[in-house]
């Protein structure tokens, strides 16, 4: 990218808030990717540093456009998103793997999942046997030791853990070796240093076996070598990386599935009203384009000519397809239904409102930095103060010890007890079995953080249809008019419906069939059926004629629809479409149509109350259509209308509300922004695949109750990877002091290298064990 300084003779303006400020006199400035930018105040500063990509957003996307077709990808860390490269590799700040910024249809390959992969499948295959010799003692009878020379197995650790180490460690070896220039701590930092030093001290052993004084030696004369740790702990590393790059790789899956729902052409009607298909990327505004039955509508605009119902779930969410005639704005990428129309194009490109969605679930995934680990954090503290120990062992035993060989070798013992063994397996050993555990009972866990960043979650943020809801129109309520019963109402408006193409139509038909449980009774026949777009059906049955629709359909029939009007006045109160039946010119009764709430949702509702959580309804459903679902429910707070570009604006106000951790429960793919904004978006597997992609967890049976589950996994998985941590640190730290030489002075003895091969060992067996309790976690 080009990117030049400013020129401090004409003028900056301030990327946050747009005011223009002199460079010469702006109280603050900051350079970022090789260009100086001003700000008027330290507050609008902290802004950009935050998240430099949402100021700059504009300036990069005018820049690509000049770059044309064929500019190189560019790679960009989740953790700091103002680190910008043009190639993969790691983060020079926290050495994350860099990750595409712009997400295309085609799936591209990932060089560093390649790379990964490749390093860990050798150093497996290396890894094996090195453990099952350093690991043989401790089988009954030592049936490698007993039959092999010792100094040859040793010799063949070597050969197989060098390029374990230094091709497959490779990798941790840079990012540790930044963390430090850097002073940047992080896993990376440990593993390079538990690594390195057990590697080197382990080829010193064999290499230099003469150096070692003989208290560092064991009974048979040899040193005691450490290539089985420094191989295991970068092989389970690799594995970690192999998994979280191709779980990170599965957050474009999302952004991809967006993309898709866009037709790739649209057929065009010239001047000369000739037709033709042309790429999507060639309409232009004003152009009118024919959208055929079952098509998508290709991009956002109005028709002017003909009719037809559309469902517009993916911005609205609501199940019932709305009606579109002459003048009503259609929305690309919704699906037309069995009408054709003729639409003229108002917006294209990025302009449309599916477009929007795609940049905001790109945003947002972006700027929802993955949460560093427990270990990380125990690595800013950890790795200073293991290095100073060390450095005080090497001096102290400088001055006062018998041998300088006593100071080397005891600073590199303190540097090996420290390297942290079970580390490797004390998250992923705990994420394993949950994950497991969590499926078994319809949780499926799709990234590792959503566990732990449920478990710090306060505020839950529910949309309505197809999560509290069925998500689907059904009759909810039968109201006879008359001395007519709810049957004959019923039967009477399955019969005109029959032959119908409208959306409620479906409702109705599978409301009879229920109310008969399939008795075969065959709806008499329709004549001279005719539907009024937008307003209702009508018709003849077995010689009576018969309306069906809205009330203003019914009066402009002559219908007197008065006597059912309060009835209809307090169903449509809570949410519901009234259908009005008319025979004979009189009122037959009413249909109340709605999306029902599911059975389980009041008992997993009550149980999030209980657990003090806040709880907020956001849908885009008329409000008086939402709140009679809150209401039932005892849902306080209620956001009704909300547009899907709205939706994760709402989530980022609750999250800025004292710092509130907010998780969001969705089904649908105008759901999508908000699910990925969100600390934890939670996805009904009934759901779209889009709202699944998004989302960190995914509820299998569509069924509140498996939020409840998640919630208690989420603790109980946080609590067990805490003891995990425990379990790998504290062998270690206690060792530490042993390993320094704390006892020489007053018994004479150092700390056996076997026993701290022996401390690694069962740190590592305590974490296994403990992961593997949450097999039996009560959810």
């Amino acid at each position: 990218m080009n990117m030049n300084h400013h020129d401090e003779a004409e003028g900056a303006t301030d990327p946050v808030c747009g005011m223009s400020v002199n460079p010469e006199t702006a109280p603050h400035s900051l350079e970022h990717q090789g260009r100086t930018y001003y700000f008027c105040s330290q507050g609008c500063l902290e802004k950009f540093k935050e998240h430099p990509r949402h100021y700059l957003d504009q300036e990069y996307e005018a820049e690509e456009v000049e770059a044309g077709p064929g500019e190189k990808v560019e790679w960009i860390c989740p953790m700091d998103p103002e680190v910008l490269e043009d190639q993969p590799g790691s983060c020079p700040k926290c050495g994350m793997a860099l990750e595409p910024r712009k997400v295309t249809l085609e799936k591209s390959d990932n060089p560093e999942l390649r790379d990964m992969t490749r390093r860990f499948w050798l150093s497996l295959a290396l890894t094996v046997p090195v453990f099952v010799i350093a690991m043989s003692e401790m089988i009954p009878g030592d049936p490698i030791h007993g039959n092999f020379d010792t100094g040859l197995l040793q010799w063949v650790q070597f050969v197989l853990a060098t390029p374990v180490v230094l091709y497959g460690g490779f990798p941790f070896f840079q990012r540790g070796w930044n963390s430090l220039k850097t002073l940047n701590f992080n896993m990376f930092t440990l593993i390079a240093l538990g690594t390195g030093v057990a590697y080197l001290y382990s080829a010193a052993g064999v290499l230099l076996p003469q150096l070692f004084p003989p208290v560092m030696k064991g009974p048979d004369g040899f040193v005691a070598l450490y290539f089985e740790s420094a191989a295991v702990i970068t092989t389970l590393v690799l594995l970690g990386q192999v998994l979280e790059l191709r779980a990170r790789e599965r957050t474009g899956d999302a952004v991809r599935s967006l993309l898709e729902l866009a037709p790739k052409t649209a057929r065009r009607i010239g001047e000369d009203g000739d037709e033709n298909e042309i790429p999507l990327d060639q309409v232009k505004v004003g152009d009118r384009l024919r959208v055929r039955p079952g098509e998508k509508i290709p991009v956002d605009g109005k028709v002017v000519e003909g009719s037809s119902s559309v469902d517009e779930s993916m911005v609205t969410g609501e199940p019932v397809p709305v009606e579109k005639a002459e003048g009503d704005e259609v929305t690309g990428g919704t699906l037309n239904q069995k009408g054709g129309f003729v639409m003229q194009a108002a917006r294209v490109g990025a302009d449309t409102v599916l477009s929007q969605i795609v940049q905001m679930v790109s945003e947002a995934q972006r700027s929802r930095a993955p949460i560093q680990g427990v270990a990380d954090k125990v690595a800013e503290i950890f790795v200073p103060s293991v290095v100073a120990a060390a450095v005080i062992t090497f001096l102290v035993w400088l001055a006062w010890g018998p041998a300088p060989s006593y100071a080397i070798v005891n600073a590199v013992a303190v540097l090996i007890i420290a390297c942290p063994c079970a580390l490797g397996l004390a998250t992923p050993m705990s994420i394993m079995v949950a994950t497991g555990r969590g499926a078994h009972e319809g949780v499926l866990v799709k990234e590792a953080q959503a566990l732990e960043a449920l478990e710090k979650v306060d505020t839950l943020v529910f949309d309505k249809t197809g999560t509290l809801t069925q998500g689907a129109p059904r009759v909810t309520q039968v109201v006879p008019a008359g001395d007519r019963s709810q049957a004959e109402v019923l039967k009477l408006a399955a019969a005109l419906e029959n032959p119908s193409e409208h959306p409620l139509a479906e409702a109705i038909l599978q409301a009879y069939r229920e109310s008969n449980q399939g008795d075969g009774e065959k709806l008499p026949p329709v004549d001279d059926f005719e539907a009024v777009t937008g307003r209702g059906v009508k018709g003849s049955i077995e010689g009576r004629s018969a309306l069906l629709g809205n009330r203003s359909f019914m009066e402009d029939n002559g219908i007197d629809a008065q006597s059912l009007a309060e009835k209809a006045e307090e169903m449509g109160g809570k949410g519901a479409t009234v259908v009005y039946l008319a025979e004979d010119g009189s009122l037959a009764g009413l249909l109340a149509i709605q999306d029902p709430i599911k059975e389980s949702t009041p008992e997993a509702v009550e149980e999030l109350h209980r657990r003090g959580l806040r709880l907020v309804m956001l849908t885009g459903d008329s409000q008086s259509a939402a709140q009679a679902v809150a209401e039932e429910l005892e849902i306080e707070e209620v956001q009704a209308e909300v547009m899907p570009q709205d939706k994760a604006d709402v989530i980022e106000k609750l999250q800025k509300e004292e710092n509130r951790r907010v998780a969001m429960a969705g089904d649908g793919v105008n759901d999508a922004p908000a699910l990925a904004q969100a600390s934890v978006g939670i996805a009904m597997a009934t759901g779209s695949d889009i709202a699944v992609e998004s989302a960190g967890l995914t509820l299998l049976k569509g069924d509140l109750r498996g939020l409840v589950k998640a919630v208690r996994l989420s603790r109980g998985t946080m609590r067990n990877i805490r003891q995990n941590l425990f379990f790998a640190f504290i062998y270690n730290a206690l060792g530490i002091p042993l390993a320094a030489g704390i006892l020489y002075p007053w018994t004479g003895l150092l700390l056996s290298p076997m026993i701290a091969a022996a401390a690694m060992s069962f740190s590592s067996v305590s974490v296994i064990s403990n992961a593997l309790r949450l097999r039996r976690l009560s959810l």
